[in-house]
């Protein structure tokens, strides 16, 4: 399916353009007015059936004035050079242009086997007569929300120009509730806060908790996607879409007027964008709905990327996997393979005369127990981290020449086992951590990619922890973005899908770029061994975080006293065992980890068939039940099967939830297994207490299903077979 209209208001010799211009949603439930305020100032409304979703706001940039004239050979000191230049007013309507757009698409994997891309547009071209500039403001407007972007024409008065900031307000109409995590240059590993937009000043001091590279910005400042809750029931979230060759976008809250201003981060000279005309920058997004479930539900993102860049994606394929990696993470094991060496220069350290510690985990035997167990139980592959030289001193020191992806500690045989995985009908996944020495990643990135077409792995997990070499750029500026999608790209041509970890938040190019499987880019499932996380947590993540693309989380925890792993670590994992079994259902990624130990599994293997059975690629997905920081109920069906899979997690409240079944085909019965919270289940006292049941369902069934303090459930669903006739309904 697929229309487009187009419509052009073109300004000629004596015409006019009215000074006011209106786009409507197809549905015609949000409406966006745009129009030109005094001074000249480009300023957008939003409404949402009548009700005020942004007030009025500006918009525009702010550029960095010309370099001073100098000659040959004079130095030139660092420093602020000219006078800032406005894009932001002194504009005229030149030209405005409306087409309509209705097309079905089908992702490489997703949540939905078809997503809809249907909306209005409108391009405003503006002049600016001072400068003789002109800017274009492109808005498409969604059912489900709004994005726009600035669009620089080819023109001889703008060609190459570097960005001091972008202007773009987002103006709220009341004090909302916000779940918000600190506005950071380097890092998203934060717990999330739900509270009033007036209060962020008071508890940033409080949200901002250490982590191994960042830099917070404002007080009042925090990250996209923001999800917000208005008084009178309206859900808005605040996001980007497509960021490519620019700076990651943060909100900078005015708490006395509740209008958040954009912030990109800097480059190290602290400049935000460098352009060169024609360009454009990545969509601003505005999704908003009085049904919370629609937040989840929404596309917009995906949407307003491009298609997918290649033409063979049959290489591209959902994962579910283990890894050597908790124990790691716990203090059970260690990433390096020796204690004996203060130092390490690769090429000269001959770990051959080092003594071995006896707690590097990615050894030989280690790692065959792993290959064996994830064979065993129907796993794809198998990371194994810690494997290759450097890891004793790989952090804190800002080291260049830190790892060179291809060189085995000695007690990993990488061909040997390699072909031992093969063997057993699994692959082993790849680790990259670059210890955030992006240049030293650069310069050994096709040898490794090439070690690892050689061996036969097709996916790789990196990594950036630390500060940011080159010294003084951020892990989410202009240049490290474009690194992120230049490692996207050059695996690409290997055939190879990736995993990045402490990379910018996902912005939705895993609809161009499909091989980008999963990232992290939030406060995962590891967190849980440094402290723990709150129980909200996962009730959030899936509005914010999830909504520019699937996260990496590392579910599957079973064993929660992490001091059972390592008895110096008295970390607890703040979730019930059924809790973690939902969010293979709630956490959407075709990236699935059972992240915990094979003899933690052992202990239950009956909760652990759950994750065993659980797809990882879906044909339709269904948000059931959805308040952000309280609860949200999933079910989805698997691609290409007659197999339905139902997750549900809470906060740290006890609720008992309706679940509705008619999603289910008509007249068909159907088999569901429920994984649910025991009667004395807590989170903290009792996480193990789990019972399972298992009865026939169809489409007429109501269940109620009581999740514990910091609980969850989730239900398989099959179709039934004439030996099932003897169940009994499910209760």
């Amino acid at each position: 399916m697929k229309k487009m209209f187009l419509f052009i208001s073109t300004l000629l010799a004596g015409g006019t353009v009215p000074a006011q211009e209106v786009l409507l949603s197809p549905d015609g439930d949000i409406r966006m007015q745009f129009s030109i305020t005094d001074g000249g100032r480009p300023t957008y409304t939003l409404d949402y059936k009548g009700r005020a979703v942004i007030l009025p706001s500006h918009m525009g940039l702010e550029l960095r004035g010309e370099a001073p004239k100098l000659e040959f050979g004079t130095e030139i000191e660092k420093g602020e050079p000219g006078t800032p230049v406005s894009l932001y007013d002194g504009f005229t309507v030149a030209r405005v242009e409306r087409s309509e757009f209705d097309q079905t698409w089908r992702p490489v994997w997703g949540e939905q086997a078809e997503i809809r891309d249907h909306y209005n547009e409108m391009a405003v071209t503006l002049h600016q007569e001072a400068t003789d500039r002109d800017m274009t403001i492109r808005f498409r407007l969604y059912d489900d929300g709004l994005g726009f972007r600035y669009e620089f024409p080819e023109q001889k008065t703008l060609t190459y120009f570097v960005i001091r900031e972008e202007k773009t307000q987002f103006a709220m109409a009341g004090d909302h509730t916000a779940f918000w995590i600190p506005g950071d240059y380097d890092t998203q590993e934060y717990d999330y806060v739900e509270s009033k937009l007036s209060q962020i000043r008071e508890l940033m001091p409080r949200a901002i908790t250490p982590n191994s590279s960042q830099t917070p910005f404002s007080p009042t400042g925090v990250q996209t996607a923001l999800q917000m809750k208005s008084d009178d029931g309206l859900y808005i979230n605040i996001h980007e879409a497509a960021l490519v060759d620019y700076s990651c976008m943060h909100l900078d809250l005015d708490d006395r007027r509740f209008v958040f201003t954009s912030h990109l981060t800097p480059d190290a000279q602290g400049w935000k964008g460098y352009m060169q005309a024609p360009c454009r920058t990545p969509w601003r997004t505005v999704m908003v709905s009085d049904d919370a479930r629609d937040i989840l539900a929404s596309n917009l993102i995906l949407n307003l990327n491009e298609p997918c860049a290649y033409a063979d994606t049959s290489w591209i394929k959902p994962v579910k996997y283990m890894g050597v990696w908790w124990e790691m993470i716990t203090g059970k094991s260690d990433w390096a393979y020796t204690r004996d060496v203060p130092s390490v220069q690769l090429g000269t350290t001959d770990y051959t005369r080092c003594k071995p510690s006896g707690r590097h985990g990615a050894n030989n035997d280690n790692v065959k127990r792993y290959i064996d167990f994830a064979a065993e139980h129907g796993f794809d592959q198998l990371l194994i981290e810690g494997w290759n030289v450097g890891w004793e001193d790989w952090f804190g020191h800002m080291k260049d020449y830190v790892f060179d992806f291809v060189t085995p500690y000695p007690d990993f045989d990488i061909a040997a086992l390699n072909d031992y995985a093969h063997s057993k009908g699994i692959r082993l996944m790849m680790h990259h951590e670059t210890s955030a020495s992006v240049r030293n990643y650069e310069r050994h990135m096709d040898a490794a990619y090439r070690l690892m077409n050689k061996y036969g792995y097709n996916s790789v997990k990196s990594g950036y922890v630390g500060d940011i070499l080159p010294r003084g750029e951020h892990h989410y500026g202009q240049w490290m973005n474009n690194h992120y999608l230049y490692a996207v790209r050059r695996a690409a041509d290997h055939k190879i899908m990736v995993n990045a970890h402490e990379a910018v938040r996902p912005t939705g190019l895993c609809r161009t770029y499909p091989n980008l499987i999963g990232n992290e880019s939030a406060r995962g499932t590891e967190y849980q061994a440094f402290g723990g996380s709150n129980p909200h947590h996962v009730t959030i993540l899936p509005f914010t975080r999830l909504q520019g693309g699937p996260m990496d989380y590392t579910p599957g925890i079973f064993v929660m006293d992490v001091e059972e792993i390592n008895p110096d670590n008295h970390s607890h994992v703040n979730a019930t065992l059924a809790n973690q079994l939902a969010l293979y259902v709630t956490m959407y990624s075709p990236l699935q980890m059972a992240a915990d130990l094979p003899e933690h599994y052992e202990r239950y293997m009956d909760a652990f068939q759950f994750i065993k059975d659980v797809a990882v690629d879906w044909d339709e997905s269904r948000y059931l039940l959805a308040e952000p920081g309280d609860y949200i109920v999933v079910a989805r069906k698997a691609k290409g099967a007659d197999e339905w899979f139902i997750g549900g997690v809470t906060d740290e409240n006890r609720r008992t939830v309706t679940l509705p079944f008619d999603y289910l085909a008509p007249g068909k019965e159907y088999v569901a297994t429920l994984y649910a919270d025991a009667p004395d289940a807590d989170y903290q006292t009792n996480p193990q207490a789990y019972v399972i049941r298992t009865g026939r369902v169809n489409a007429h069934t109501k269940l109620d299903v009581e999740m514990a303090r910091g609980g969850g459930f989730a239900i398989s669903v099959r179709e039934a077979t004439d030996s099932d006739r003897k169940l009994r309904r499910l209760k």
